[in-house]
């Protein structure tokens, strides 16, 4: 888990990519924050502050005495969420420098079709 980003926010993330993937649905359980440390080898406080942040954001919540569980709608809320980040990400970036070379978006979606026909 080294990507060099805290772990913690490594973790929430791959509990975020398994409720996008629907490995973990709606409603469902989520490992406990010591499965998660003894499967990734880190500590509990550290999974603990990942589950945490995914509670805030309101992804995940609590059953008393039970575990933490995948909140209704997180999977459509993870995906609007990372497709904001995606557009901010790298098609803005694409945009401003398709401007810089006189494309224009049609030409830049010819590219990408060309582009993503060669790779299928």
């Amino acid at each position: 888990m080294e990507d060099g980003r805290p772990i913690f926010l490594q973790i929430a993330e791959l509990i975020e990519n398994s409720i996008i993937d629907g490995s973990l649905g709606e409603e469902h359980q989520v490992p406990s924050t010591n499965e998660l440390a003894a499967f990734h080898r880190i500590n509990p406080a550290t999974a603990a502050k990942g589950i945490n942040q995914l509670v805030a954001e309101g992804t995940l919540y609590k059953k008393r005495g039970i575990g933490m569980f995948v909140s209704a709608g997180a999977a459509a809320q993870l995906r609007d969420r990372r497709r904001q980040q995606f557009a901010t990400s790298y098609v803005e970036p694409l945009l401003a420098e398709a401007r810089k070379l006189g494309l224009g978006a049609s030409e830049v979606k010819a590219m990408i079709d060309t582009h993503a026909e060669v790779r299928a």
